[in-house]
């Protein structure tokens, strides 16, 4: 039996577990748990339609709790509830958020990122692509995915590449390297 929570928990867990746990499993943390909140929200919905032109069910991304320019690392979340789009389809008995939307939701932060401290100077930053993305764990209605991205490369009005992780509480559930491009289109105007 699918075990679904009703509501987003926050992530719980000490640093020195998860760096156990991701030196046992061979990987480095972008940032360590210890280093964000994700009850001290710096860019609620309403802030992250000022940078992202996401609307309605391809909305992706519920809040942003971190961001370090200096470094080039961010960290969002989404919470994931049972009106999601795909929860009817994507396998209606056993609702598993499909991995194309958990990678959207890294683009998606990225985007906030680039667009929010002009990283690229170009209007509107769409999904060039997709590199060594594994899916390690799955996303169901109740859960809060906890997505951390890391600037890799930027080339100014071209392209940014980067790193990106995402977890469920501790658990490591995607991974993989992003790619946006600089799209030569004009937003629409801002209210």
């Amino acid at each position: 039996m699918l075990r679904t929570r009703t509501t987003a928990e926050p992530l719980a867990v000490s640093a020195s577990s998860a760096r156990r746990r991701f030196r046992v499993a061979g990987k480095d943390l972008i940032l360590d748990f210890s280093e964000y909140d994700v009850n001290h929200v710096i860019a609620d919905q309403e802030e992250i339609r000022r940078y992202n032109l996401q609307r309605f069910e391809m909305e992706q991304l519920t809040a942003v709790i971190f961001a370090d320019v200096d470094r080039g690392v961010c960290a969002g979340y989404k919470d994931i509830t049972d009106r999601e789009f795909w929860v009817r389809g994507h396998m209606p008995s056993v609702p598993i958020m499909p991995g194309v939307m958990m990678c959207e939701t890294a683009a998606q932060l990225s985007s906030y990122f680039a667009q929010k401290y002009d990283l690229l100077g170009c209007n509107v930053v769409g999904f060039g692509g997709l590199e060594e993305v594994r899916f390690r764990g799955t996303v169901v209605p109740g859960d809060r995915l906890v997505v951390v991205v890391e600037r890799l490369k930027v080339r100014r009005n071209a392209m940014i590449l980067c790193r990106f992780q995402g977890f469920v509480r501790d658990t490591l559930v995607v991974e993989g390297k992003l790619m946006g491009i600089c799209l030569p289109i004009e937003p629409p105007r801002r209210k």
